[in-house]
């Protein structure tokens, strides 16, 4: 399987709600609780800083993705936060990593200095090892910070990058 990285477009909407989706409704992960239809996606999507997708060449089919846009206002404003998403059969063959080596490109190409994120689940391991390997510095732990789908309440752990 070969990746590369670019970014979104409009006839790329379809299969990006499909895999948001699909995270949403996991509920171990993300703090969305509703998931995106076409209309919301698109308004979401396109209200994003930045968005890349991660695409097979043979076949053409999204496999990832990765939302990208300002953490806060004012003089918080040259921080940057993102979320990352791949297909549930296409994890574990490092399209996460593509995906956030390319964020942290696009983060500093967007003028951003740090790229934060304020709630990384203390049991998603996968993520955790990549962002450490990646080079983020984790900042804590915050007690029971998430509320899984099953209603158990979580540690979140946020890190930082500078650009």
């Amino acid at each position: 399987m070969e990746i590369i990285v670019r970014g979104y477009e409009k006839n790329d909407l379809d299969e990006m709600i499909e895999i948001w989706n699909e995270v949403v409704e996991e509920g171990i992960s993300f703090p969305q609780e509703e998931c995106l239809d076409r209309k919301t996606g698109e308004e979401f999507f396109t209200s994003q800083t930045y968005c890349g997708i991660a695409v097979e060449t043979q076949t053409g089919r999204l496999e990832g993705l990765y939302i990208l846009h300002p953490n806060n206002i004012g003089r918080c404003g040259h921080i940057c936060n993102a979320s990352y998403a791949v297909r549930s059969e296409s994890r574990g063959q490092h399209i996460g990593e593509l995906l956030v080596r390319d964020c942290l490109e696009q983060g500093k190409r967007q003028g951003f200095r740090i790229l934060q994120f304020n709630a990384v689940v203390a049991s998603n391991f996968a993520a955790k090892h990549l962002y450490e390997k990646c080079g983020f510095v984790k900042l804590g732990t915050i007690p029971k910070g998430f509320r899984k789908k099953d209603g158990e309440f979580v540690d979140i752990c946020p890190y930082y990058h500078e650009l």
